[in-house]
């Protein structure tokens, strides 16, 4: 980590090479974002609801999947999106909780960037989603967001969804996701979860079971400029300025960016995770200022005895796999849908790499490359007996 404001040089910014109409999409964005948001801290919400473009629900299925809005708080406008998919199979469904980004500040289920990106992954992997409508900063402050999520599953565990869902729900495999500040959400509710015994291999009679978590390049922070923050300062979308801006939005008034909401193993931070804490997927895109975090997030995971599997895209920048024209958002959701596929006993590199032939890489201290059946789950075998062994997989993906 190096300080930002000591540094006397910051290396050359690099534009990401990236599609026309990605290109056109992320300055429309930025400059929605940069209109509405005011010096006093405040959001300009009566113009950004007229730049937001929203889609309703649609109970027909179309490309596969169809959606019903159900409704958990009118007081607190707390409602989620179900995305079905409406092939016929017989079979249950993992259910995936998801947070939409927007710095804790924009956006909604029935945005319509989020509703196509919802519709691809339930599409995709196949699985049914829950997007959540959560309170937004600076009208609510941390921890309402955090208390809408647990709301949600509360409103899913209670038999919520049974009437229009139950039937299609394999309830003992529900994972929290997000992306950006959605993903920041997806941590902190897997933490609260837990911590009432209803996270990840629980024995209690909850009906909802934490099987994972997937984080979607998280948004997470702290005082302490990072090398990436530094070098990507001017990156799209997640400019210092504006993710700056965004924290002082979200926090509680006068604190800073080492909160434990920002700065989740910071020098703030307090107590052990969870017992319960699930396995966890981390996404992380090599032109997104936030990577070095992230990665510090799945060592801090790591140093607590906790699974993670670290996904790679050197070129991805934050937010890629909203767009449909970038290619790694469909590799991303193949490794979506193959963590959520594992069961929990597979969430293991030994079992990962027996079954997919060895052809998986391995980065921590050590590699494995192109190994055949036999040797791969030998060489694992004698890492597990070693001191060296981690339960880090990291899996990294060219372009």
């Amino acid at each position: 980590m190096t300080d930002g404001s000591r540094s006397p040089a910051i290396a050359t910014y690099r534009k990401p090479k990236l599609p026309l109409k990605v290109r056109l999409s992320i300055s429309l964005l930025s400059a929605i974002k940069d209109a509405t948001r005011r010096a006093d801290g405040t959001i300009n919400r009566r113009l950004l609801s007229f730049l937001n473009l929203r889609v309703p629900p649609n109970p027909t299925t179309v490309h596969g999947v169809r959606t019903i809005d159900l409704t958990v708080d009118p007081a607190r406008k707390l409602w989620f999106r179900l995305f079905l998919p409406g092939d016929g199979r017989p079979q249950r469904l993992p259910l995936i909780v998801f947070f939409h980004g927007g710095g804790f500040v924009y956006f909604s289920p029935d945005t319509r960037g989020y509703d196509l990106a919802c519709r691809r992954i339930a599409r995709k992997i196949p699985a049914i989603i829950a997007s959540v409508n959560y309170r937004l900063a600076p009208e609510h402050r941390y921890p309402a967001h955090y208390e809408d999520g647990i709301d949600v599953l509360r409103f899913v565990d209670s038999g919520g969804i049974d009437a229009v869902a139950g039937d299609l729900v394999d309830f003992s495999s529900c994972f929290l996701s997000g992306d950006s500040a959605g993903a920041n959400i997806a941590h902190h509710v897997a933490r609260r979860w837990a911590a009432t015994g209803g996270g990840w291999n629980k024995k209690n009679l909850q009906q909802v079971n934490l099987s994972g978590i997937v984080l979607i390049q998280p948004y997470f922070g702290g005082e302490e400029r990072t090398e990436s923050e530094i070098r990507l300062n001017r990156a799209p979308l997640v400019s210092t300025k504006r993710t700056d801006w965004l924290w002082r939005a979200f926090l509680p008034p006068g604190a800073d960016r080492d909160h434990e909401a920002a700065n989740v193993f910071g020098p703030r931070a307090t107590g052990e995770l969870e017992e319960g804490f699930p396995p966890a997927m981390v996404v992380v895109g090599g032109q997104d200022p936030l990577q070095d975090r992230q990665r510090s997030y799945c060592e801090g995971l790591k140093a607590r005895g906790r699974e993670v599997r670290l996904v790679e895209f050197p070129e991805a920048i934050h937010a890629f796999y909203v767009f449909p024209d970038i290619a790694d958002g469909d590799r991303m959701i193949e490794e979506m849908g193959s963590f959520i596929s594992l069961s929990p006993l597979d969430h293991n590199p030994l079992l990962k790499i027996y079954e997919n032939y060895g052809v998986t890489k391995i980065y921590n201290g050590n590699q494995l490359n192109k190994c055949g059946r036999l040797a791969g789950a030998c060489f694992l075998l004698l890492l597990n007996l070693s001191d060296s062994f981690s339960k880090t997989l990291t899996v990294t993906i060219y372009a």
